[in-house]
């Protein structure tokens, strides 16, 4: 398998040097050169009580230059010894609609960790494979939960350094902890003065400033990238949806071949992203929901055609979907396109100078033929928390409220009642002041330990070891810049002058 671009100019190129590159000499995002079939039922028996064996089942056609081997030994070290659930991703069967894919049991305890935990056994394979002198230089932009997975993920790895960039008040207090006390001699962490958007295209400038790259490179020091604009971030993705498709015909809910609606919360469409692909692999999906807050960006887009950043960024309680330039859509666009890559070229210039472009109608009848895009606000989400939590028993985070919201409103304004697989991507403990509030309790004059301590005694269940510990870590990474010097703060990450 060879990955090629979406801008359509630079060489296809295997997997270990996609995943390596991060993204491509022509500032578009790998994608693979065909999707390989691997229908509803992949799995032999053996292998469904097994995550890391079923992880490598899916991989397998997407990661052709590694061996058997790498793929095992990584999926086995990244997954069964680093998440607290047994089946690493288990399925909740709720005692109605819908069936909640848990994401969130790694060490994070967010969905990032399924990636992440991943990504780096991943790279340490395919630097050893090109025998690569230079050191990796991973840089990240992040909404709140892929900057700690990241971390997590690549503490101490050799060859590897990473720094992350996060939005300065823009992600939750405990988000801001797991990032500011990482230890690890590799790591560093920055907020910048605006929003993740701000981040996020200080990040994609880093990458195209020449002069930069070249200084680095005569320095022994290759920039590469661990948000899913990366191809090994994306490809572990995939195979949760897979799994969770077979856990919902184990559990009798449906049969092999049977169609599932996948509602997906996210803000830069990778994880839903993920779901599409595993559809275009033969997955049965009848309609990908993808569900926004407040910043309803990509609900507009999928209701209209038009992409339009041009609006107010709002500040949410599910600040890791607080996106109002939703990278991986990109890859999207390439698929609508009918892959051409001067129409996407053509798109991300619009996006790049008037802030907003529009799809044919074509594509727009290809996008609504299976995507729904539908939004929640604070007191949906809220009201989704509290409704999951007195009729269900079930306890979820705001970001997966959203989606459980939005699924709702798409059963109510269509009646389909085909069954449903919700992405929950976070614990409710990473978010405890909004679900606090959400079940009708006062959060004032509290701190974020004080919060997860009155979660743990309405659940029942501990505060997470890794969570509960960050109340006496010290904090390593304090740095603030503006977001016009996110380069100089890199290279004082990396003693530069």
């Amino acid at each position: 398998m060879d990955y090629i671009s979406t801008r359509g100019s630079a060489p296809a190129i295997p997997c270990k040097k996609a995943i390596i590159k991060g993204i491509a000499e022509d500032d578009g995002l790998y994608v693979p050169s065909h999707f390989p079939s691997i229908g509803p039922a992949p799995f032999e028996a053996p292998e469904r009580n097994s995550y890391p064996r079923r992880a490598v089942k899916i991989l397998k056609p997407f990661l052709t230059d590694y061996t058997g081997e790498e793929l095992s030994a990584a999926c086995r070290t990244a997954y069964a010894e680093n998440f607290e659930s047994p089946q690493t991703a288990p399925l909740r069967i709720l005692g109605g609609d819908p069936a909640v894919l848990e994401l969130w049991h790694g060490p994070t305890q967010a969905f990032k960790d399924m990636a992440l935990q991943l990504m780096p056994r991943l790279l340490s394979f395919a630097l050893k494979a090109e025998g690569e002198k230079y050191e990796v230089v991973i840089l990240v932009a992040t909404s709140g939960d892929t900057g700690k997975a990241a971390l997590e993920g690549f503490a101490d790895a050799e060859g590897v350094r990473i720094f992350v960039f996060y939005p300065h008040g823009g992600v939750s207090e405990i988000q801001r902890l797991q990032m500011v006390t990482q230890r690890g001699k590799n790591v560093g962490a920055c907020a910048v003065k605006g929003n993740f958007d701000d981040a996020q295209t200080g990040v994609k400038q880093i990458f195209s400033d020449s002069a930069l790259n070249r200084k680095l490179a005569g320095l022994h020091f290759h920039l590469s990238s661990a948000n899913s604009i990366n191809w090994g971030r994306l490809a572990p993705q995939v195979a949760y949806y897979f799994t969770g498709y077979d856990d919902l015909a184990a559990a009798g809910k449906i049969r092999r071949g049977d169609p599932v609606l996948i509602c997906v919360p996210t803000g830069n469409f990778g994880n839903i992203l993920a779901a599409y692909y595993a559809f275009r692999c033969g997955l049965p999906v009848s309609r990908l929901i993808c569900a926004s807050n407040r910043n309803r960006v990509l609900t507009e887009f999928i209701r209209t055609g038009v992409y339009d950043r041009r609006r107010e960024f709002f500040k949410t309680e599910s600040p890791s979907m607080d996106i109002l330039i939703s990278s991986n859509l990109e890859r999207l666009l390439f698929e609508l396109s009918g892959r051409k890559a001067d129409a996407v070229i053509q798109w991300m210039k619009e996006l790049s100078i008037q802030g907003w472009y529009k799809i044919d109608p074509r594509g727009l009848e290809e996008l609504q033929k299976l995507f729904y895009g539908g939004f929640a606000d604070r007191e949906e989400t809220l009201a989704a928390i509290r409704q999951a939590f007195r009729k269900q028993g079930y306890l979820m985070d705001t970001h997966t409220a959203v989606g459980y919201s939005v699924l709702q409103k798409y059963r109510e304004e269509t009646g389909d009642g085909t069954p449903a697989l919700l992405a929950s991507t976070a614990s409710p403990f990473k978010f405890n002041q909004a679900v606090l509030e959400a079940l009708g309790r006062d959060t004032s004059g509290k701190d974020e330990f004080a919060l997860l301590e009155e979660l743990s005694a309405i659940t029942g269940r501990p505060v997470p070891a890794k969570l509960a510990e960050l109340k006496s870590l010290p904090e390593l990474h304090g740095g603030v810049c503006e977001k016009e010097d996110m380069a100089g703060a890199l290279l004082q990450f990396l003693k530069i002058s």
